[in-house]
């Protein structure tokens, strides 16, 4: 593994050139995915500033330029007409050099349109020359000519009664109020996660610190909260956030989750009353910093997309410097005292051509290097293995088990194992039974949907040349589809 030094880490990209070669050799790789936004070049994270916008959706994404490694962030811009295909328009946010607020990075945020332009609210992420950090939360403006201005002066600096750990600003407007909010991910001094509130009247300007967010039951839930925001769907709200740095039950070693609290939101006494406990929203291993579209009108539901991966941990790619994707958009809805994640209708878009497979004599059918696979599932127990061999051995085992009503996703049978210290096998019980199976296949990764949304579990794959065969047992139908690109993968900076 590639060592970094800090000088590596973050140097200032000063000419798209400079990447040219690095973003040739990586399109080589057999890993680039075929539907899934991914770095163009580098490092992708945490997707930020999610809007509509203009007749067209927006979205932003971490980005370190030089390889696989947590350096230098900036922002980069992509759009998209339908959430399905995708257009790179390269680098919006680039860090400011030597003393500017956010001179060792653009850190996670969100955006806000209002007439022809974007707000654009982020952390500046600054070190001082003994490399001490100071977290300010900053804004710029796009325009509709694409670019961005940013303000000369941060709205606000750190709060001192917390750590210096404060970051990723979600900008709220609350329907029937004048007061805009501003949620922070924060950590107190004796290291707990919690989420600071601030308000303004106005978008650009006058924010002050309100108070902390209290969440009743919540109190010592992990050493810092990422990604923080409320959103309101279907009449009921809904506290996101991503605790750090403690262990759930069924999640083995993983250290970072994402997850959310069904409740009620007291604006005026900054208090979130829990319906319930804390659920993952993701129960595969590749799955954090998810972010909700910020101005959907449709209150019934909200538009989710996550990075498909974790903090402090590696790839395999990282040895071909580069990592990170993110996952397909999700419809959330509520049922009962659940979040329902489905793939958008407008994802049948992708579908090329119906397959109907056929086996190999072993019982074992061809899997396409990027399709759409649909199990409808009758009563008793079902198995699926993908990515196998040509005789069905090894790959992601999804097994359910009728008697248990559980269903069970182990991916220890692949050849190319990794982060082995988070787990390999996440189970979800299933109260109702299993009657379907959706399931997306990258070069790169799985998303399986269970249930019409029920739970789903993201995963990152990477398969020998060898592992690309799959196998079901059980009473099931099963619908295939190849599927085309939805991403224009091209060199633009």
């Amino acid at each position: 593994m590639r060592t970094w030094t800090k000088e590596e880490r973050y140097r200032y990209l000063k000419d798209p050139q400079e990447l040219l070669a690095l973003y040739q050799a990586i399109s080589a790789s057999p890993y680039r995915q075929t539907f899934h936004n991914q770095a163009v070049t580098g490092l992708m994270n945490d997707p930020n500033g999610f809007v509509w916008h203009d007749n067209k959706w927006h979205l932003f994404y971490q980005w370190c330029p030089w390889g696989a490694v947590h350096g230098l962030k900036h922002w980069y811009h992509i759009v998209s007409k339908d959430l399905v295909t995708w257009k790179n328009l390269g680098v919006c946010l680039l860090p400011d050099q030597e003393d500017g607020y956010d001179n060792k990075g653009v850190y996670s945020g969100s955006a806000m349109p209002i007439g022809d332009k974007i707000y654009l609210y982020y952390t500046g992420n600054h070190r001082d020359a003994d490399w001490t950090r100071h977290a300010y939360t900053c804004l710029a403006r796009l325009g509709n000519d694409g670019w961005p201005e940013k303000y000369p002066l941060p709205l606000f600096g750190s709060n001192p009664d917390y750590t210096e750990h404060q970051r990723d600003p979600k900008i709220i407007k609350v329907p029937g109020r004048d007061t805009y909010y501003m949620l922070i991910g924060a950590q107190t001094k004796d290291k707990r996660g919690c989420v600071l509130v601030y308000t303004s009247e106005e978008l650009q300007h006058g924010w002050t610190f309100a108070g902390e967010l209290k969440v009743p039951g919540f109190e010592n839930f992990g050493d810092m909260w990422e990604c923080p925001s409320i959103e309101q769907i279907g009449g009921r709200e809904v506290l996101l956030l991503c605790p750090q740095h403690m262990t759930l039950p069924g999640r083995g070693g993983s250290q970072n989750h994402n997850g959310y609290i069904l409740g009620s939101m007291d604006w005026d006494s900054l208090t979130f009353t829990p319906d319930g406990q804390f659920h993952v929203l993701d129960f595969g291993f590749d799955s954090y910093a998810a972010a909700c579209a910020n101005n959907l009108q449709d209150s019934d539901k909200a538009v989710l997309i996550a990075w498909m991966g974790l903090p402090d941990v590696s790839y395999p790619t990282d040895e071909e410097d580069w990592a990170g994707c993110l996952t397909l958009p999700r419809e959330l809805t509520i049922r009962g005292r659940r979040l329902i994640q489905q793939p958008l209708p407008e994802l049948r878009k992708l579908r090329d051509e119906r397959i109907h497979p056929e086996e190999n004599g072993n019982g074992v059918y061809a899997l396409p290097r990027a399709a759409e696979l649909q199990l409808d599932c009758r009563k008793g127990d079902v198995e699926v293995d993908l990515f196998t061999d040509e005789e069905g051995q090894g790959g992601i085992k999804v097994t359910y088990i009728d008697a248990a009503k559980e269903i069970t996703v182990d991916r220890s049978g692949m050849q190319t194992r990794f982060n082995l210290e988070e787990g390999e096998s996440r189970t979800r019980p299933l109260e109702n039974g299993l009657f379907h199976l959706r399931i997306f296949v990258d070069s790169s990764s799985v998303e399986i949907f269970v249930n019409d949304g029920d739970a789903v579990f993201t995963s990152r794959v990477f398969p020998c040349s060898s592992e690309h065969w799959f196998r079901v047992q059980g009473d099931t139908f099963i619908r295939l589809w190849t599927l085309k690109r939805a991403v224009k993968d091209q060199f633009l900076i």
